[in-house]
């Protein structure tokens, strides 16, 4: 096992400048946990503010491990390669060649670093070449600004809006939903 000071260093799959992705791994279950219970984290997924216990982070992470219509990673900020967050692509077609992308930053002060563009942009690149997929989509808060902007660094474009169709403190905000085709992605582009 490679070991550095007592900690186990991560595998990583893909490594960025910024960020590198690895697989989940068990032992971070209590901190992929806390970044799910931390409200703020979230308030941008839809979740809606439910807590989530051990048990259901346990639950969620062996299904992942089953089933090949999610491929999800642990993110790193190669600095220091501390885990910040999650990302991966969900209800993966290979028939039609499609999935869904999702990320979670949970650590706030890596947060307006660029560690989200480039994730997207990673995530991309490895589901359009790895993965042979043509169309990836997302759904985004309008309210959030910050995510909108990365994505569309990365490579997404805005194909629709679903309008006031999410509630949060009492404010009703559009789900814009964006993609990006394989024909169309530039992975140096940013």
């Amino acid at each position: 096992m490679n070991q550095t000071e007592g900690q186990v260093q991560p595998i990583l799959c893909i490594v960025g400048e910024k960020v590198a992705l690895g697989p989940l791994r068990r032992e971070l279950l209590p901190l992929y946990q806390r970044w799910l219970n931390d409200f703020e984290v979230t308030r941008t997924t839809g979740r809606g503010g439910q807590p989530v216990t051990f048990e259901a982070e346990q639950a969620w992470y062996e299904q992942i491990g089953r089933t090949d219509a999610d491929v999800v990673f642990t993110v790193y900020e190669r600095a220091t390669m501390r885990p910040i967050g999650n990302t991966g692509l969900h209800q993966i077609d290979h028939r039609h060649r499609t999935a869904e992308f999702g990320i979670v930053i949970g650590e706030r002060d890596c947060w307006s670093k660029g560690y989200g563009t480039e994730v997207t942009r990673l995530l991309l690149r490895y589901g359009f070449q790895a993965l042979d997929l043509h169309n990836i989509v997302l759904r985004v808060h309008s309210d959030n600004e910050g995510g909108i902007r990365a994505y569309t660094r990365a490579g997404f474009k805005l194909v629709g809006r679903r309008r006031q169709a999410h509630r949060r403190d009492g404010r009703a905000y559009d789900v814009i939903y964006m993609d990006c085709l394989a024909t169309e992605f530039d992975s140096r582009s940013g």
